[in-house]
């Protein structure tokens, strides 16, 4: 098969890579300053079968492209799609979706592969221990760390810092999730009564992409507790209310591509596969 990989970091470059190891023809554009084989984009694509985009593929007018020497037109991209061709990209949304409309473009979400997001969900929780272990000025075996959300990244976050020796807290909505968490052997609590319940955390993960921690709740931390968004955007934290209180805020965002490329590569990669493989069975 033939492949176009464009924009990204470097998971796209690590799965160019691996595509090439496993027989395919592959052109790459927008990677030029994490490998030296970049062709223009109009190049990159001609003749390929698939053009696999970027996770997060970006939702503005260009191309989610850290590693590009220049933007890249999500516009021009589209344009550039040749009949019979097609896009695979991760949450593709905003301008891409509707250029794709607009020009009949087939655009597959690959990170709507279960698969693919459970091993995402596992290298970011590697990810969050490998930053709390860096930032705390103290150990996990006993510190108390409160995970916002069950979901796919808080529950095995969650997980990993119990079997550390944390003295893990995760809150939660729905009241099944909370019984899970109980049993589980972790202390529950309901997201949306926080207040008054966040004294004596050393530290507080937020998995959910939606406003949770505001400045009435930051207020309640101590003062050297960290936060830790884990979310995509707009986050969980904001990040203007725990500047002006002097919490020490950080936002992770793509975390597999930054400390695990090669391993967030091959889960691409073989979602993609998976792809191909339904597709050519329709």
């Amino acid at each position: 098969m033939n492949f176009a990989v464009v924009g990204g970091d470097m998971r796209l470059s690590k799965l160019a890579d691996m595509l090439r190891g496993d027989g395919h023809q592959v052109r790459c554009a927008g990677l030029e300053r994490g490998r030296g084989d970049c062709l223009p984009l109009d190049k990159a694509l001609a003749d390929a079968g698939y053009v696999i985009l970027p996770l997060p593929a970006g939702a503005g007018e260009t191309l989610n492209a850290p590693l590009s020497e220049s933007d890249i037109s999500v516009k021009k991209l589209v344009e550039l799609i040749a009949p019979g061709q097609t896009l695979l990209a991760g949450k593709p949304e905003g301008r891409l979706l509707e250029l794709c409309r607009d020009r009949d473009v087939k655009c597959i979400d690959y990170f709507a592969r279960e698969e693919l997001t459970v091993r995402n969900a596992a290298s970011t929780a590697e990810g969050a221990v490998e930053i709390l272990m860096r930032e705390l000025p103290v150990t996990l075996l006993g510190t108390r760390i409160l995970v916002v959300g069950f979901g796919r990244i808080g529950k095995l976050l969650s997980l990993r810092l119990h079997l550390l020796g944390a003295r893990v807290t995760v809150s939660a909505r729905r009241p099944e999730d909370r019984v899970w968490i109980e049993c589980l052997g972790l202390e529950s609590a309901d997201t949306g009564r926080l207040d008054g319940r966040l004294a004596g955390f050393t530290a507080v993960v937020n998995t959910v992409p939606a406003r949770v921690l505001d400045e009435r709740l930051l207020s309640q931390l101590d003062p050297d507790c960290l936060c830790l968004d884990l979310a995509s955007k707009p986050g969980g934290i904001d990040f203007d209310a725990a500047r002006k209180l002097g919490v020490r805020a950080i936002w992770a965002l793509s975390l597999p591509g930054q400390v695990a490329p090669i391993s967030s590569g091959a889960a691409i990669r073989d979602a993609i596969y998976n792809v191909i493989n339904e597709l050519e069975c329709e």
